[in-house]
């Protein structure tokens, strides 16, 4: 296989080339690549070997890093946060619940009232209606009327 480049090794590993020079000088000595007579490094397959592994054994530690005490602290304050959000979600339902049952209670209890206070308005007149308008109320009744001619277009008529 070909020697490969730094540009290479660092698409193949989806990182920079920055990253792969940091990991270059990371190595031990022994797995280093070596470097030609203008100082750039000669990186043949046991250099690219233990460039991958290094990459892969750091990003091991970086993700069990990540899952640190802390994480756990975080993770557990926001499942009791969840857990008491699912226990008032569920009051709320329970309370909603009820106010429809009651709802629909006095919905019921006022038809119930409409339907009787019907009946008993078309079984038995009222007693005080007095919503006749040929009865004089006391306001209005003088004893005397006062008729006056009606004007209006046919109003010669009734001469």
């Amino acid at each position: 296989m070909a020697n490969k480049t730094i540009s290479s090794i660092a698409k193949d590993l989806n990182i920079s080339r920055a990253r792969v020079y940091q990991i270059i000088d990371m190595l031990d000595d022994n797995e280093k690549p070596s470097k030609d007579s203008n100082d750039r490094y000669v990186i043949d397959d046991s250099a690219v070997n233990a460039i991958c592994k290094y990459y892969a054994n750091s990003n091991t530690k970086a993700k069990q890093e990540k899952t640190s005490p802390i994480d756990d602290k975080v993770l557990d304050i926001i499942r009791r946060q969840l857990d008491e959000k699912d226990r008032q979600i569920e009051k709320l339902t329970q309370l909603l619940d009820q106010q429809q049952q009651l709802n629909l209670s006095t919905n019921r209890q006022n038809e119930k009232l409409l339907d009787t206070n019907t009946h008993s308005q078309d079984d038995r007149p009222l007693q005080n209606d007095h919503t006749d308008v040929s009865e004089p109320t006391e306001g209005n009744y003088k004893g005397v009327e006062n008729k006056t001619p009606k004007k209006g277009l046919f109003g010669w008529l009734r001469r």
